[in-house]
């Protein structure tokens, strides 16, 4: 009988609309806590050493460069973080004379940067001090570790103000041999001083290391950067080489957040780092929320800083943000959550059923479920499924800062741009050719379920210089027909190829068929579907396409050394600036000659001059006017198949508000507000029991345990 009393109990429980399948503590029910998910755990938690974006989503939410960009307009807007305000440069000469922006001698910039006073760190052991004013833990002492685990397990903490202070002593650690900041080559660059500091800490490291002596707490406090000054309690200086106006972007990255020096010398005492006491498992910030709990194979879970002193939701974005309900909060005080509880799912189908249940509070669409979550119409706009909608899920666009590509390399003698002008005027009509043939648009369908803007150059949609409407097209590959633009006709691409010395994809003197070769890495899951598309779009103009396949590493090399033809890559945006991606075709970028980022080797004297003009201007007229007159070159030119802008689709249960996606930063879930009650009601209603098969299964055991207790009081009378 113990079987059926267990499943009347059940049955019993079932009755009462209780939830079998929540993931979570029943202590957590109907709490203001946000659930989300990730799927890489991170590598490293300092800031001067994160650089992936599964590393960002908690580090922007823990640290404050700053600056940071406003949550809600469009372009990309940089507004003080901890900042009083923005820093303006200043200009000087060598000689230390004071110049206007325009002037062209100008031999370094001076950041001036003042922040707020009252604002402090998180509470954090580093900073416990003892009645006396003593630090508890700054000197530890061998077998003081001996029952210390957790960071939580050191009963004392503290805080203490932020100061200038510590924003140059994480400029300082940039440069340490042992931190190995992945943007300290580009910042030596620019920031003065910051190479020959690198260079004296690599020196003592390696003495230190000859010695045989063990790793020591840095001590960068004592030692001084020439171009980085401390010139108050809140202001500090950075000295940049040149007129360099994106400097002030790397602000509003947590590789320029501050660090307490405290914080370093507490995690580099003897012991802390075989018990993963460190920054990279601690952070210590002053943003709106701390790491409680860092379970990277299972759990993250942030919760709100104590010390935060608040932030005000933005009154202003876009247009359309006040009908879309994201003003509805304007002024109030953030964070609106108390925690942010991250689960690791490594697989898509148990994380996509927990978001339909309600157990995560949003979602990426992945390729397999697209279909089910999303439809989109003949003209490319998406709409939400009628199953999505009849929840109350909402969507969410937004154009990713990314280009994708296929780079023609400018050094090879059929594609490139060598020779006289005969030959690089016949490489110029193949190259328009094919981009004509490549049809991006059926491309982004196939392969990206839609999610796509069709390339016209290197600029995504939301950077300065990117033009909209009838602007924005390509006139090389695209003509307007009507009042609707449309990719050039394949006639008209067999014309250029013919006219480029190829009729019908043969050469015109030999008659050999024309073949070229795309260096590839294979492309992982899916990837022979999509070479076999390339190869079909190169045969509409008669074509031939042959692949050449290697590993990532030997893959690089070929593009290292120019031993290609053609291939095909992204670039993800540091910053929303046209510069960050023309300088992706800037002749001095050469990667073969230069070891640069200008991967295709392209060189055109026009375009290199303009970009020096154009790369340290400010945003307005005249620098649209150069943009403008570049894109019609690169255009004309064609390094590049421009290929697509991936577009980003996210949903959002109906309980979630205040969801705008940033491409440039992660730092928004300070403004994310929750209603609880309708999570916990919407979860109830969509994940009721099902009772009735254990009901019909009740019944029939109890039906066939009837004829057992009938032989059984049969048998017991007849003993009687």
């Amino acid at each position: 009988m113990r079987f059926p009393t267990a499943l009347a109990c059940l049955l019993l429980l079932a009755s009462c609309g209780k939830v079998w399948n929540d993931p979570y503590p029943a202590n957590q029910s109907g709490k203001n806590i946000l659930y989300s998910s990730f799927s890489e755990r991170p590598k490293h938690l300092d800031p001067a050493k994160a650089y992936t974006a599964d590393e960002y989503d908690f580090i922007w939410q823990i640290y404050e460069p700053p600056l940071q960009y406003h949550y809600l307009k469009r372009p990309y807007t940089l507004i003080p973080a901890t900042a009083a305000d923005l820093p303006k440069p200043r200009y000087f000469n060598s000689e230390g004379k004071e110049l206007p922006a325009s002037a062209g001698e100008i031999a370094y910039s001076v950041y001036e940067i003042r922040i707020k006073s009252g604002i402090f760190f998180q509470p954090h052991p580093a900073f416990a001090k003892d009645a006396a004013g003593r630090s508890l833990y700054l000197d530890l002492k061998p077998g003081d570790l001996r029952n210390k685990f957790r960071l939580a397990d050191f009963p004392g903490s503290g805080s203490r103000e932020l100061v200038a202070a510590d924003y140059v002593y994480q400029i300082k650690r940039l440069a340490h041999p042992r931190i190995h900041s992945p943007i300290l080559g580009h910042m030596s660059d620019y920031i003065v001083g910051l190479k020959e500091y690198a260079a004296l800490l690599e020196q003592e490291e390696k003495a230190a290391r000859s010695a045989a002596l063990p790793p020591v707490w840095t001590g960068l406090a004592g030692r001084e950067i020439s171009g980085v000054k401390v010139l108050d309690r809140y202001t500090y200086s950075i000295k940049v080489r040149g007129k360099y106006p994106q400097f002030i972007y790397w602000l509003a990255m947590p590789f320029f957040a501050p660090v307490p020096p405290e914080a370093e010398r507490f995690y580099a005492q003897p012991g802390m780092a075989e018990k993963n006491f460190s920054l990279d498992w601690y952070p210590l910030g002053t943003g709106p929320y701390l790491l409680a709990e860092n379970n990277p194979n299972a759990r993250m879970v942030l919760a709100r800083n104590p010390n935060f002193r608040g932030e005000a939701y933005p009154s202003a974005g876009e247009p359309e943000d006040a009908a879309a309900g994201l003003l509805a909060d304007a002024g109030k005080t953030a964070p609106f959550i108390d925690a942010i509880v991250f689960t690791r799912e490594k697989e898509s189908i148990p994380y996509w059923n927990k978001f339909m249940q309600g157990y995560y509070d949003q979602s990426g669409i992945s390729s397999d479920n697209f279909d089910s979550a999303v439809r989109v119409g003949i003209e490319g706009d998406a709409a939400l499924s009628p199953e999505m909608a009849r929840r109350g899920i909402r969507l969410k666009t937004s154009v990713a800062t990314t280009a994708y590509y296929m780079a023609f390399n400018w050094l090879d003698p059929v594609v490139g741009g060598q020779g006289d002008a005969t030959r690089q005027a016949r490489a110029r009509k193949l190259r328009q050719a094919i981009s004509i043939a490549i049809d991006n648009e059926e491309f982004i369908s196939i392969f990206a379920n839609g999610r796509g803007v069709p390339g016209q150059g290197p600029i995504p949609p939301g950077i300065f210089g990117y033009r909209s409407g009838d602007d924005a097209y390509n006139p090389v590959v695209y003509e307007k027909t009507g009042s609707a633009w449309r990719r050039k006709s394949i006639a008209q691409a067999k014309k250029l190829l013919a006219e480029a010395g190829y009729p019908s994809g043969r050469e015109a003197g030999s008659g050999a068929p024309l073949v070229l070769y795309l260096d590839t890495t294979g492309g992982g899951p899916g990837g022979k579907s999509r070479l076999d598309w390339y190869r079909k779009q190169l045969q509409k103009i008669d074509v031939q396409l042959e692949f050449r396949t290697s590993d990532w590493n030997r893959f690089q090399e070929k593009i290292r050394k120019g031993n290609t033809q053609m291939f095909y890559l992204g670039w993800n945006a540091d910053y929303p600036d046209a510069e960050n991606f023309m300088f992706l075709l800037d002749g001095a970028q050469g990667t073969v000659k230069q070891g640069g980022e200008n991967k295709a080797n392209y060189s055109n004297p026009e375009y290199d001059r303009l970009f020096a003009q154009m790369k340290n201007m400010e945003n307005g007229p005249a620098r649209q006017a150069i943009i403008d007159r570049m894109m019609a070159v690169l255009r004309e030119d064609a390094p590049w198949v421009w290929a697509y802008h991936p577009k980003d689709y996210s949903l959002y249960h109906a309980w979630l508000y205040n969801v705008k996606p940033n491409q440039m930063a992660r730092n928004g879930l300070k403004f994310y507000r929750l209603d609880p009650e309708l999570r916990e009601q919407k979860r109830a209603e969509w994940n009721r029991p099902v009772a009735w098969p254990l009901l019909l299964l009740f019944a029939l055991l109890v039906l066939g345990t009837l004829p057992a207790l009938r032989s059984w009081r049969a048998r017991e009378l007849a003993k009687a």
